[in-house]
């Protein structure tokens, strides 16, 4: 046994390792409780993974029971939870693994019901938990075992990724993963209702994924709305909504331009072509959305107004330059109004999403205090003389609301 492993066997495992869970809840240093080897009466019962969550204020842990096809989650107060915890063991699981900030604490039990704890260090190897080993390593935001996914044609009846969709799959987490890191800094309160509008949602693989993120995995209430022109997709993802059971997720027919929301907090909008890019950041602003996620597409306003300043006209007279040059000088703009705005923005590459080869993210979070904006319009102007741009699709729609 390594110099990182320690075992015992006594009487009193059980109540050691429950003792454990108890300091590791209250003392704020519970990373995740894995159940594992079940042996209760459902078949489709694979494990229980808890973490700690906070739900309107108050500390919970939120039990994500999975099953071969689907996952069911339950959000208990501590006291709750560590009850259900101590009924489950060994009656309905036969291994537990505590993970706090000291690695590992593993619960087995024989197959007479002999309880044996063992402590892993933090560099515990991968065999001692499995797939959980693996999911440290490789954090995924959402699970393949989620039936919107088999419903999309994500994952099979078995809840087995499709290869062909696995890029799809990679696309779908990184997106979440964006979006969660953006939600942590927000200027949104844990218990407040996230409103989320969605443009151009195509099929609805990311507008299922958030909507199935915030609510099951986060706990949260949310109000999700894609918006798409094509009918036949909105009947479809309408039914798909229906027949899931996902309450607070429509679909609407419509673009940027025609479904106008009054207030939303998360603002989305994924290759929306050309000006549509810009009058769906004007939305997310006016809207005062806490969070604005863009990528754009299409970029044909800015180039036949672009003028070579002398120094780059000969890098410029090749046409391939000279479009990589409107599309930067279009989305920089558009980060710096976002700025001007009092957002944080950052733009950065993006997996691309299927049938386009276009990467780029422009990601604005609200600033939780006002900026005086007048040296950024400053430097926009000067931006906007250098090239010789007098008219930006974004700037004319913010003046006229007189947000700039």
């Amino acid at each position: 046994m390594s110099a990182r492993t320690s075992a015992f066997t006594a009487p009193d495992a059980r109540a050691q390792f429950l003792d454990q869970l108890s300091v590791a809840l209250h003392g704020n240093t519970l990373v995740k409780l894995v159940l594992a080897r079940p042996v209760g009466s459902d078949p489709t019962l694979q494990r229980i993974i808890a973490k700690p969550l906070q739900v309107k204020g108050q500390p919970c842990l939120s039990l994500v029971y999975r099953h071969q096809t689907r996952d069911i989650t339950r959000n208990l107060p501590l006291d709750e939870a560590q009850a259900l915890v101590a009924e489950l063991l060994p009656e309905g699981f036969r291994n537990a693994h505590l993970f706090d900030e000291g690695g590992e604490l593993q619960l087995t039990f024989s197959k007479k019901g002999k309880p044996m704890l063992q402590r892993h260090g933090a560099q515990a190897p991968r065999e001692a938990v499995g797939s959980v080993a693996h999911d440290r390593e490789k954090k995924r935001y959402l699970h393949l075992s989620r039936p919107f996914l088999r419903d999309l044609g994500v994952t099979d009846a078995q809840g087995a990724l499709i290869p062909a969709m696995s890029r799809k799959w990679k696309q779908i987490n990184k997106f979440i993963e964006v979006f969660d890191h953006a939600l942590a800094s927000a200027p949104v309160a844990s218990e407040q209702v996230l409103r989320v509008a969605d443009f151009g949602s195509g099929k609805g693989y990311l507008t299922f994924a958030m909507h199935d993120y915030l609510r099951d995995t986060l706990g949260r209430e949310a109000q999700v709305t894609g918006v798409e022109l094509r009918q036949d997709m909105v009947d479809l993802c309408n039914a798909a909504a229906a027949r899931l059971d996902h309450p607070g997720l429509e679909f609407l027919c419509g673009d940027v331009r025609s479904v106008v929301p009054e207030a939303i907090e998360v603002m989305i909008a994924l290759h929306a072509c050309d000006i549509a890019t810009d009058y769906a950041i004007h939305t997310g602003i006016r809207c005062n959305a806490a969070i604005i996620m863009c990528s754009p597409c299409c970029h044909k306003q800015i180039r036949p107004q672009l003028q070579s300043p002398g120094l780059l006209q000969p890098m410029l007279q090749y046409g391939l330059h000279l479009g990589q040059q409107a599309e930067m000088l279009t989305d920089s703009l558009r980060a710096l109004y976002l700025e001007a705005c009092g957002y944080e923005t950052k733009v950065f590459e993006f997996i691309s999403l299927e049938h386009t080869n276009k990467n780029k993210m422009i990601l604005a979070v609200k600033r939780r205090q006002p900026v005086d904006n007048a040296e950024m319009l400053e430097k926009i102007a000067q931006l906007k003389a250098f090239y010789g741009v007098h008219e930006h699709c974004l700037e004319t729609l913010l003046r006229g609301d007189r947000l700039i």
